[in-house]
């Protein structure tokens, strides 16, 4: 089987694992045994979490050990963050979705074909090609040569809001949630507690994301985000993700890469 790997499965590596999915391709995902993503009812890496298995939209990634020698209608999912398993495996593509703003080991020979999503990667050197994040008129651009748009440290605006939706925890302790995601809060509520220390949301709005009950968190950890705009689809993969997506699938297929 001509595997494509994604390192990483938050929410927005889950936009490119389910149109990758879609299109045919055989996907498998690689997650870290304690996955950090906020956005969790939209990232197939809850599957860590949620005994082995999570849906997201049509696509559904399962918790294996090994890859199956035959095609799934699921998405296997291996807890392999060193990327261990291409030392006998040689896919067809390697796309690093991780989006830690920097490169955590990814090498353009990994495979014929070869992706970074964001910041942290340099087309041509890191990887083959560079799929621009950041929210704007290049959003889900392929880059052939050079880097995206470096990291500012500040969350794109979303419904005139940029770095207050985003919640990073005052302390470090164990995460108890009040609000979890899906729910209304105003400005100043309580959301969640970390062995009592209050988290309180910063702008009045949606709940959108939330780190898992009980985890482990240290101070400064993004933790939630409160989305403003009340009516927004909190079930569903963002245009954000979508637009990455996209763009993974014009590099895939521009070196050669099918289904």
């Amino acid at each position: 089987m001509n595997w494509v790997i994604v390192r990483g499965a938050g929410d927005i590596a889950t936009g490119t694992i389910l149109r990758l999915k879609r299109c045919g391709f055989s996907v498998a995902a690689l997650e870290s045994p304690r996955p950090t993503a906020i956005r969790r009812n939209v990232a197939l890496s809850q599957a860590v979490y949620a005994g082995g298995e999570a849906t997201v939209e049509d696509v559904t990634a399962r918790l294996v050990s090994s890859l199956p020698e035959r095609e799934t209608d699921f998405v296997p999912l291996l807890i392999d963050p060193d990327c261990e398993i291409l030392k006998a495996l040689r896919p067809a593509a390697l796309v690093d979705g991780i989006l830690a703003k920097k490169n955590l080991g990814t090498t353009i020979d990994m495979a014929p074909a070869t992706v970074g999503l964001g910041p942290g990667f340099t087309a041509g050197r890191d990887v083959r090609a560079v799929v621009e994040t950041k929210r704007g008129h290049t959003l889900g651009r392929v880059i052939w040569v050079g880097t995206a748009i470096p990291n500012t440290g500040v969350p794109g605006v979303v419904g005139g809001v940029g770095k207050e939706r985003v919640i990073h925890a005052p302390a470090g302790g164990t995460l108890h949630i009040l609000r979890d995601i899906g729910s209304q809060v105003e400005k100043n509520e309580p959301i969640a507690v970390i062995d009592g220390v209050p988290v309180c949301a910063a702008i009045s709005g949606l709940v959108r994301g939330m780190l898992p009950e009980g985890f482990p968190v240290t101070a400064g950890l993004k933790m939630a985000d409160v989305d403003p705009r009340l009516d927004t689809d909190w079930h569903t993969v963002s245009d954000k993700a979508l637009a990455v997506a996209g763009g993974v699938v014009e590099a895939l297929m521009k070196m050669g890469v099918r289904p």
